[in-house]
C-alpha cells in the first residue's frame, strides 16, 4: 500500500458461505484481513477488466473497427444473463 494513499470505507454484501470462506482465510494467516482480501480481489478484478478491454479494443481494430449496433446488439443477447433467460427452451431433454 502506497503510504499517503486516499481511502474509503464501505459496505459491500457477500454471501455467508463466500464470508466464511474469506474468514478461513484470514484465520489462516493467508490473508491479513477481510477488508486486504477484498481489496485485493477488486485490484485483481479491475486489471482483468482492463486485460479484458484492451484484447477486445485489439481485436477489433484487427477486424474493421468498432462494432456496428446490429453486432452490440447481437453479442448483448449472447452475453447477457438477463437475455439468455429469456431464450431458454423447454421442452425434451436430447
Amino acid at each position: 500500500m502506497v503510504t499517503g494513499m486516499a481511502t474509503t470505507k464501505i459496505t459491500i454484501t457477500l454471501d455467508n458461505e463466500q464470508l466464511s470462506d474469506v474468514r478461513s482465510l484470514v484465520a489462516a494467516g493467508r490473508s491479513p484481513s477481510v477488508s486486504a482480501f477484498v481489496k485485493h480481489a477488486v485490484g485483481i478484478a479491475l486489471n482483468d477488466a482492463e486485460g479484458w478491454k484492451e484484447m477486445l479494443d485489439s481485436a477489433l481494430r484487427q477486424t474493421g473497427g468498432p462494432l456496428t449496433s446490429k453486432e452490440r446488439a447481437w453479442a448483448d443477447g449472447i452475453l447477457s444473463p438477463a437475455q439468455r433467460k429469456r431464450h431458454v427452451r423447454k421442452g425434451k431433454a436430447a
